[in-house]
């Protein structure tokens, strides 16, 4: 084969790898602390029974990012700034409101995940929360978004270490086969958790984390084939995370004929070290926690100073100085603040995390609603429209409706 003919091909995965980071690093955020948790709680209380959603849910997630990635590439506006524009201010500070609850709720969740972490390790939570915060606050002064998405891109890639204690637990593949297809879909406390674990996937705070990324790499329309394989290559890792950290978990607690719940990081440790080992069970679990709540913790940060600085027409790039984008940095060194302390008080973590999920599937007729109906408002020939908007509005309306459903029941229940 000729030079020549390889070019196009190589070209190919040049203008891929300069497009790809924002579909990776929103889903390496998107199976964060909170989601983490979800899925070790999964698999302690129901074994896996909800195995078979984790996949269910990658396509699924896949549409709504590329919705987003669709509405950033073509506008390349944020999605704030968007909806101000397409429906007004007030549906635009209704859509901040609920993005800024969700993401101080993960931010809560990301900080109770290195905590626990830091205490597996011996360091004291306080000592572990001020090393984070100064951390983070250092490299959103590094200005250069893709110094960030290359940070968010290595510290997220320790999560792949729960593939290996997936492996390691040894799950006994008739029992994940027979144990998937057992859906107790009228217990409410199984609906609780399938509303988490769609909580915990299909996040508000990526829609716009996506979207404001889109626009500030400076993708087009032209690139939109990469940035739809750089999500796409995102949706199916971040399930195949949360489907090994479901099976590591019930397949250990399995053995112990235990069907419990976990209420710390320590306890989640203390269930798989047995069948690990003390040292690579917390070796292990600490990078992979560690990984997963530090990229989350840099995206809702930013997604939440990035949205309310859109909103009010504020600088809010990562290249603009702190006394060009005051609202943008202020609101960023206080959400971290804050939600450090509030932390560093003490905190029951897997009821934290999984309320925050519920929350977010509860949120989802707000967020997905303006996605969808914006997507119908784009330009020739990227208009949402035909068979692909039907199939898209039938599979988010199902996902909204059954995400609130499986949420009230399991509340009420």
């Amino acid at each position: 084969m000729s030079v020549d003919a390889l070019a196009p091909s190589a070209f190919r995965w040049r203008r891929f790898l300069a497009v790809a980071g924002p579909g990776i690093v929103v889903m390496l955020a998107d199976t964060d602390a909170g989601s983490v948790i979800t899925a070790a709680q999964s698999g302690a209380q129901w074994g896996y029974s909800l195995l078979l959603l984790q996949f269910i849910l990658i396509p699924i997630l896949y549409i709504v990012q590329e919705l987003t990635v669709r509405l950033g590439a073509v506008t390349g506006k944020g999605h704030a700034e968007l909806i101000k524009q397409q429906f007004g201010r007030g549906w635009a500070w209704l859509s901040v409101a609920t993005l800024i609850v969700t993401c101080l709720g993960a931010l809560l969740t990301e900080f109770a995940g290195l905590a626990g972490v830091g205490n597996l390790m011996g360091v004291s939570p306080p000592l572990t929360l001020t090393l984070v915060v100064a951390a983070l606050m250092a490299m959103a002064l590094m200005h250069g978004y893709l110094t960030v998405e290359r940070i968010a891109i290595v510290v997220g890639a320790l999560e792949l270490v729960f593939l290996v204690v997936a492996v390691l637990a040894h799950p006994g593949m008739d029992e994940v086969g027979s144990g998937a297809l057992t859906i107790p879909i009228t217990d409410p406390k199984y609906l609780l958790l399938a509303s988490a674990n769609i909580g915990a996937v299909i996040m508000p705070w990526m829609v716009f984390f996506q979207r404001s990324s889109v626009a500030e790499k400076g993708l087009t329309t032209a690139d939109l084939p990469s940035a739809r394989l750089d999500t796409a290559i995102g949706a199916v890792a971040t399930q195949l995370v949360m489907a090994a950290v479901l099976v590591a978990v019930a397949a250990t607690l399995g053995k112990e004929g235990g069907d419990r719940a976990l209420d710390t990081v320590e306890e989640i440790v203390g269930a798989i070290t047995p069948f690990l080992g003390d040292f690579a069970g917390k070796l292990l679990f600490g990078l992979g926690m560690a990984g997963a709540a530090l990229v989350a913790a840099i995206v809702v940060t930013l997604t939440a100073a990035r949205t309310l600085a859109e909103v009010l027409g504020a600088k809010h790039k990562l290249e603009d100085e702190p006394r060009e984008a005051p609202w943008f940095y202020g609101f960023y060194a206080i959400a971290l603040v804050v939600c450090a302390l509030v932390v560093g008080s003490g905190m029951n973590l897997v009821s934290l995390a999984v309320g925050v999920q519920v929350m977010n599937a509860l949120l989802l007729p707000i967020v997905l609603g303006f996605l969808y109906l914006l997507a119908r408002r784009l330009p020739e020939p990227y208009r949402l429209k035909g068979a692909y908007a039907a199939i898209s509005g039938a599979i988010i309306l199902a996902t909204v409706v059954f995400g609130v459903y499986s949420g009230v029941a399991g509340l009420w229940g």
